[in-house]
């Protein structure tokens, strides 16, 4: 059945506009390594760093001429000279090198020429004089080297000529060379990179448009000009969704979980009743895939960052593993072990392993690459309804039916801390971006902020009703929210650090199960017991309360409608 969008419009997310994820250069370019170093280095001179950008300079001009030095023929040409192969000198030099190479000849026959002298072979010298050096004459260092060359024949020291009275001798006179060599050589790559001059502040003027890039695609431009606080995040406008953006329709039974696939969520993947899943277009609301397989209802759904894989997990006591990439998804692996209902299942950070819980009271590590359980976590005294992982995954959190939520060392497998404040059934966990905060829902009807270092509550959130059979779930908001969902058919959106209730999402026509931020596309998505998916944005023409009830009115008449006449479909097919 098609979905019904919602018709609001929005700026940002143009999706013809250029992405940061594609090679629109190449990272793995020297030069643009060269580039990267270099300002490194003039922001760390600008800041008075100094000592650092002498340390890096110093690292990197020998990292940066690894590629002259590595070269056969430059190493050749370094060790003939020391050891005066002078036929291979000729030989290599025939080859053009750089574009001031008739100076580096002159200074290669001078120093063959002085060695003929020194060596007393004057007939040698004599002809070497007049066919090597007198035609490059022009590329003499002074007015008088040439003709203080030719008056080395009738001298009896080298040092009896003005030009060449510091002369050092042959070894020294090699050397010497071979430095020349090296400086013309770094002269000319540093004409050729052309990047040796760095703008003023091009490492701060580069972020600064990157910020700006991030503002002008966000789905929200702001009013006014925002202040950017952090750089190890992209920016997303905060804002409050008010409205629903799509109505998403199709599952025949209620919907127990979605979420945003991958980091960029530019789609949305549902598990419900009807054993199924659906993959959906997040823009436009329209069903990608249907992902069939289980012979049970699906209770959670997770994702990889790439955005390329999903984990299912489901009444029939298994996990699936499915490619949702590319036109065609399907199941690529079912992982077992588990005995009863799995009621959640979530990626380890690397990708490489899921976690998964269920009636069975025992949390277990899934291998993707061997689809083995690499490790179980045994101590639940009754089912675990939700695992989640710390952000670097070292750390597994699950909250269960005997009231507890559970820390696990990933490594050891050993539960080193317990949180036994709840008065009902843990029905989820979830933790903030950087680790440090952990929210629970609880069949106490409330949903409780901790402190994970300390493993103190902080507050208590409250106002939504969670007390029934079901798995009612809430999470983190952008930097500032929380969201979860309510048994009286509500998103609840509060504050962190007050707990006060900001908003109130009416929609949904029964409980709702879960409500899920993305930062990338600034929405929630949210999972009901009415059958349907729905997104949330923030629309700007919906600032008064009687025009925003009109629109959740007509919205409940078209939902309703819909779904009679999917019951009747269903109820005369065959």
């Amino acid at each position: 059945m098609p979905a019904m969008a919602a018709t609001h419009s929005h700026v940002g997310m143009n999706p013809n506009r250029i992405r940061p994820t594609e090679d629109i250069f190449n990272p793995n370019d020297p030069h643009i390594r060269e580039d990267i170093i270099r300002m490194i280095m003039q922001y760390l001179a600008d800041e008075g760093y100094n000592a650092s950008q002498t340390t890096i300079q110093d690292e990197s001009n020998v990292k940066w001429h690894e590629r002259e030095d590595d070269t056969n023929e430059t190493r050749r040409l370094k060790k003939a000279i020391i050891d005066g192969e002078w036929a291979e000198v000729d030989k290599i030099c025939s080859k053009p090198l750089f574009k001031n190479q008739k100076s580096f000849l002159f200074a290669v026959y001078k120093q063959q020429y002085l060695e003929y002298i020194e060596h007393r072979e004057m007939q040698k010298a004599f002809t070497f004089l007049q066919k090597r050096l007198k035609p490059l004459e022009q590329h003499q260092k002074t007015p008088i080297e040439f003709k203080d060359l030719c008056y080395l024949l009738t001298t009896k020291s080298i040092h009896d000529a003005p030009s060449f009275k510091n002369w050092e001798g042959i070894a020294q006179g090699r050397d010497r060379l071979v430095e020349q060599f090296q400086s013309m050589l770094e002269v000319e790559n540093s004409v050729k990179d052309g990047s040796v001059y760095v703008p003023p502040n091009r490492l701060l003027n580069l972020l600064r448009q990157a910020v700006a890039y991030q503002i002008e695609v966000s789905r929200y431009h702001p009013r006014i000009s925002p202040i950017v606080e952090t750089l190890l995040q992209d920016f997303s406008p905060f804002v409050i969704p008010n409205a629903t953006r799509t109505v998403m329709l199709g599952h025949r039974g209620n919907v127990k979980c979605a979420d945003f696939v991958g980091a960029e969520g530019r789609s949305i993947i549902s598990g419900s009743s009807d054993n199924t899943l659906r993959i959906w277009d997040t823009e436009t609301g329209n069903c990608l895939h249907i992902l069939e397989g289980h012979s049970s209802r699906i209770w959670d759904v997770s994702s990889n960052d790439g955005g390329t894989t999903a984990a299912s997990a489901s009444g029939d006591s298994t996990v699936k593993i499915w490619d949702i990439k590319g036109p065609k998804a399907q199941c690529r692996a079912t992982l077992g072990g588990h005995s009863g209902d799995v009621y959640t299942v979530k990626y380890h950070p690397t990708s490489n392993h899921v976690v998964s819980g269920g009636y069975d009271k025992i949390v277990r590590l899934h291998d993707l690459t061997t689809g083995q359980v690499v490790k179980t976590f045994s101590g639940h005294q009754l089912a675990v309804s939700k695992v989640i992982l710390n952000p670097i995954g070292n750390l597994i959190v699950s909250g269960s039916k005997d009231n507890t939520i559970k820390f696990w060392d990933l490594i050891s497998g050993v539960c080193i801390k317990t949180i036994t404040s709840h008065l009902g059934e843990v029905t989820s966990v979830a933790m903030n971006s950087n680790g440090t905060l952990l929210l629970s829902s609880s069949k106490d009807n409330s949903n409780r902020l901790w402190d994970v270092r300390m493993t103190r509550p902080l507050r208590k959130l409250k106002g939504h009703q969670n007390t029934s059979k079901n798995f009612i779930r809430a999470g983190f908001a952008h930097n500032s929210l929380l969201v979860g969902g309510s048994e009286d058919g509500l998103v609840y959106i509060w504050d962190q650090e007050s707990g006060d209730i900001l908003q109130k999402l009416q929609g949904h026509e029964a409980m709702v199960y879960n409500a899920v931020w993305s930062p990338k596309q600034s929405m929630f998505v949210s999972s009901s017991d009415d059958r349907t998916v729905r997104t949330w944005y923030y629309d700007g023409k919906c600032h008064d309360e009687d025009r925003c009830k009109s629109i959740v009115f007509v919205h409940h008449i078209l939902t309703g409608l819909i779904l009679t006449i999917s019951i009747i479909t269903t109820s005369s097919s065959p």
